[in-house]
């Protein structure tokens, strides 16, 4: 299956299904001598399991990391570093009774076309299982970038229509379950996460992602553009709609003198690039934003078809979350510390 491999110098391969007997990651371009071990990847793991918070599925899959190449004596030999994450918990029953009809906002109809073939278990190879994957290189990634004091931070600005207005301290995220540093829009989230989880339905938001003390140089005109890989890095989560980076859409809204980031002695007077000035970083914080779709998989009754283009209904039971946030947090964040570490080992070979 193509499309399933991402960057150049640090380069990562994931496999597996939902339903699958696990799924995993191959790391390519690693450099030698880091320290790494299970435990590492597992406290990145443990941020985005599954079975955690009032928003999350009931699948509770312990998601314990196992190193099958790459390291000796908890360090990085330079070779192939091979992640595998086992399921132990998938229950494929509930998707028997569906099996022959395409979910409406899933993947079955267009994976369907494709390959003529799917896996209908959970979504197969299209479940957000797979970004389980992606938070391991992330963990494998963040090694390199702290050694650079390279800091990653997402956390909650939108969720159902509501809005954070408090965003200073962003620590405060960590006093609620939505990830939200404003402490009384958090409270809303989560009442209304619950309204919507008894009507059958689900909701969407919007995650901002910080990384600071990224130096300035990387990125690779005129395609490789550091923007445009977060953009395509970010987009490639399954849920994910839509990228801003720094002011986003609010650009168009703006005349150039707003716009341009003035260039003081002490450095940038605002910060509407995002960190980035022509595809490369300028040594401010890159500031993205994604917006993230709805949870297709809901208990109301839809409209759609089945394999022989046949009317039907369908109602998706099962374990489901009701809302991809907070956990799609940590895979924005692996994804992001995916991209900087591959542009900075790349940016390394100039100089």
């Amino acid at each position: 299956m193509s499309g399933s491999n991402f960057g150049k110098a640090f380069n990562i391969t994931t496999f597996g299904e939902s339903h699958g007997k696990g799924i995993g990651v191959v790391i390519q371009g690693c450099p030698p001598g880091l320290r790494l071990n299970a435990s590492i990847i597992q406290k990145a793991l443990d941020k985005r399991k599954p079975g955690q918070g009032i928003s999350s599925t009931k699948r509770k899959e312990p998601d314990h990391p196992i190193i099958v190449s790459g390291t000796f004596k908890d360090q990085t030999t330079g070779t192939p570093v091979m992640i595998m994450i086992e399921n132990k918990d998938a229950k494929s029953k509930s998707y028997d009774n569906i099996s022959t009809l395409f979910r409406p906002g899933h993947g079955d109809y267009t994976y369907q076309a494709k390959y003529g073939i799917r896996d209908f278990r959970g979504g197969g190879r299209a479940s957000a299982r797979e970004t389980a994957a992606r938070v391991a290189a992330g963990a494998v990634a963040q090694v390199i970038l702290d050694q650079h004091n390279i800091k990653i931070n997402a956390y909650t600005i939108e969720l159902g229509g509501i809005k954070a207005k408090q965003i200073d301290d962003i620590s405060k995220k960590e006093t609620n379950t939505i990830q939200c540093p404003d402490v009384n829009a958090a409270g809303k989230m989560e009442k209304k996460i619950l309204v919507v989880k008894k009507e059958g339905d689900s909701l969407g938001g919007v995650v901002e992602i910080i990384a600071s003390n990224v130096p300035a140089g990387l990125g690779e005109p005129v395609f490789d553009k550091l923007d445009a890989d977060i953009a395509k890095a970010l987009m490639s989560i399954g849920a994910v709609k839509a990228v801003e980076i720094g002011a986003g859409t609010k650009s168009s809204q703006m005349t150039g003198f707003e716009n341009n980031d003035q260039i003081l002695s002490q450095g940038f007077q605002t910060n509407n690039s995002g960190g980035i000035l022509a595809g490369i970083s300028n040594g401010d914080n890159i500031i993205a934003r994604v917006h993230v779709k709805p949870i297709p998989s809901i208990l109301k009754i839809q409209q759609t078809i089945d394999e022989n283009g046949n009317p039907s209904e369908i109602s998706t039971e099962g374990r489901h979350d009701i809302c991809a946030i907070p956990r799609i947090n940590r895979v924005c964040e692996a994804m992001l510390a995916i991209v900087l570490t591959d542009h900075l080992l790349r940016q390394k070979t100039l100089r």
